[in-house]
């Protein structure tokens, strides 16, 4: 029965195939207007006022678009016959850089760009009015007026929880970020670069190389996206502090009271003057890569600071003092390669009253990532302090295993409204890898998707149809059941309605089995009324994105990806079943037999977890990660 209804829902979506044009633009534009008519020629030349490579690839997706809608066409360095002109695409420089103009009309195509840049964006915009034209049979004649809402519009990906991208995958991730108008692309690292000197941080890690920064650095410059160096500098270097040659650096080498309990070796003591000569190092090594004129120096999360070595000085000058003047000392360096320091803003903001001394050549970021994250609070400290800021919200994924995209969407719309309202120059989308990075890229679309569409034009984005364009822009299925099926699993974490911090209840279930279901703060919420409906829910929507004509590329990627993530999210409510089941709602407490099949469940779902990792990703970090799932087996035992 389940069978026939996902196949009588799956022939009902592709004959309700997506019809009108602004279910093919992504991010959709500021101003459209469609005029009513058709474009009627058949044949004509193409001009294009610029040489540049990186307008090869939408241009020649273009010529496809036109031959397969029965359109002759060629290219030609220059207009001979304007009454021949099938496509002109042109720079006007009292236009901004990033802004177009699209016309569309009975007789020919005309786009006009402040730049390069513009002219990108426009002929990508064209390329989505193609798909539209080749799947209704005609090309709309439309009016668009397009320029994004931030400058910059980012996202960054972790590469050090413990996840590190094949090169292949990289570049296809740049391929889609480029076709939703996304221009900066950060990689987040702690000690996943090889450098020369330090092998012992990177050895087991697969790390990117300097030449491998190099061609992506290349490859993302060809589709006008600037790649940004990102190297934690202060707080989160624990994958360095933890061997025994570097501990003297850190600002707690043996456990200390922080407020997020007993902690060690994560955080530089400010006080050890190796720690500003490894960043020196570090620096001197790894910029040279980028053609980029920004750098990501981190800094964020320095719970450890005034608690070990540095706490006489913090409390003579106050724990802010000498965070700020560490900052300073590291910009400095920063300075001496020409490059814009970028900064995590989190501790400054405890520290409100030092913003102001900020130096008006830094931009720091404003990182929140749940829904109700003060942006409209924050983003005023630094606009009144005349500083460059970002907005940097998160897609909601890491510690979550199947996404928490109600959260994630609210989050990224929050921060896109916030940021454009207190004049934020960049929208930076982040994607962290907490505790593993046991989410899947393909559950990563839905709001890698929106955060790109809100950063481009906020008022024109915040209300499409994420589903739909997940299905067509990723997955490249019409029926859009696909998209729709994994935006619902990305909510399946609500119908446990057991709210967790920064988490869903799925991961939090596996990661806290130690404790009783009955008592845990996060845990004693889950009942066996939700989570059976919950079951039933995944079941559902796992059924219909397998059922769904996904016909990207990496299809089957993709589906093993969802079906592993789905699996994993069902095996804890497994897990809470049998323990709501016990006394005491301690896991020894259930019956053996049941034990047994829980502990073969989560085996076979390493071992696929270990299969698909190795798909995308290279294989360093997949032991940690994996060992990550082996400590929560270890309590099955």
């Amino acid at each position: 029965m389940k069978q026939l209804l996902v196949c009588l829902t799956l022939v009902v979506c592709q004959l309700s195939m997506a019809s009108d044009i602004h279910d093919y633009l992504l991010p959709a534009p500021k101003s459209i207007e469609l005029t009513g008519q058709r474009l009627q020629i058949s044949k004509g030349t193409i001009y294009i006022q610029s040489d540049a490579i990186q307008l090869s690839k939408p241009l020649l997706a273009i010529l496809n678009n036109f031959e397969q809608t029965s359109i002759q066409s060629n290219l030609s360095p220059v207009i001979t016959n304007p009454y021949n002109t099938l496509l002109s695409a042109t720079i006007n420089n009292n236009l901004r850089s990033q802004a177009y103009q699209l016309t569309i009309d009975t007789s020919q195509i005309q786009l006009i760009a402040g730049s390069e840049t513009g002219l990108f964006y426009g002929l990508l915009t064209l390329q989505q009015i193609g798909r539209f034209a080749i799947e209704n049979n005609y090309w709309p004649t439309v009016n668009i007026t397009d320029e994004p809402d931030f400058i910059r519009r980012g996202v960054m990906l972790d590469i050090s929880r413990d996840k590190i991208p094949t090169m292949k995958t990289l570049y296809g991730i740049v391929d889609k970020l480029a076709m939703w108008k996304i221009n900066e692309l950060q990689l987040y690292t702690e000690h996943t670069f090889a450098y020369q000197n330090h092998e012992t941080i990177w050895k087991d890690a697969s790390p990117m190389t300097a030449e491998q920064i190099r061609e992506l650095d290349e490859y993302c410059r060809r589709h006008f996206i600037d790649l940004v160096p990102n190297q934690n500098s202060f707080g989160h270097m624990k994958r360095w502090l933890k061997h025994t040659e570097y501990e003297h650096l850190a600002e707690l080498p043996q456990p200390g009271k922080t407020i997020w309990g007993m902690m060690s070796r994560t955080s530089l003591s400010p006080v050890e003057p190796g720690s500003l000569e490894l960043m020196k190092e570090l620096y001197a090594e790894l910029l040279p890569n980028f053609s980029s004129q920004y750098f990501n120096i981190g800094c964020d999360e320095t719970v450890e600071l005034g608690v070990g070595k540095s706490k006489d000085i913090c409390q003579e000058r106050g724990k802010g003092r000498v965070y700020l003047d560490f900052v300073m000392e590291l910009k400095k360096e920063v300075d001496k390669y020409d490059r814009t320091t970028q900064f995590w803003g989190d501790i400054i903001l405890h520290h409100p009253e030092l913003i102001p001394e900020l130096p008006k050549d830094m931009v720091a970021l404003i990182w929140g990532y749940e829904a109700d994250y003060p942006f409209d609070k924050n983003c005023p400290q630094f606009q009144k302090a005349g500083l460059p800021y970002y907005v940097c919200p998160g897609t909601s994924t890491w510690n979550s295993i199947i996404g928490r995209n109600k959260n994630g969407f609210a989050n990224l719309k929050n921060a896109a409204i916030n940021g454009k309202k207190y004049g934020a120059t960049g929208y930076l989308n982040t994607n962290w890898g907490d505790q593993g990075h046991w989410q899947p890229l393909a559950v990563c679309y839905p709001t890698l998707l929106y955060g790109a569409a809100l950063s481009w034009s906020v008022e024109s984005n915040t209300d499409i149809d994420i589903a739909q364009h997940v299905s067509l822009q990723v997955f490249n299925d019409t029926s859009r059941q696909s998209g729709a099926a994994l935006v619902n699993l990305g909510d399946a974490y609500l119908k446990m309605q057991a709210p967790t911090s920064n988490s869903s209840i799925f991961h939090q279930l596996l990661k806290r089995n130690s404790r009783s279901i009955k008592t845990d703060r996060w845990l004693k919420q889950v009942n066996k009324p939700n989570t059976k409906a919950t079951i039933a829910f995944i079941e559902q929507q796992l059924a219909a994105f397998q059922a769904a004509p996904i016909q990207c590329a990496d299809a089957d990627i993709v589906q093993q990806e969802v079906e592993q993530a789905s699996m994993l999210a069902l095996h804890a409510c497994h897990l809470a079943l049998a323990k709501i089941g016990t006394a005491d709602g301690y896991f020894a407490g259930i019956p053996a037999a049941k034990k047994a099949e829980l502990k073969q469940e989560l085996e076979a779902l390493i071992l696929q977890h270990q299969t698909i990792w190795r798909m995308r990703n290279r294989e360093g970090g997949l032991v940690d990660s994996s060992n990550k799932m082996k400590a929560v087996l270890k309590t099955y035992r």
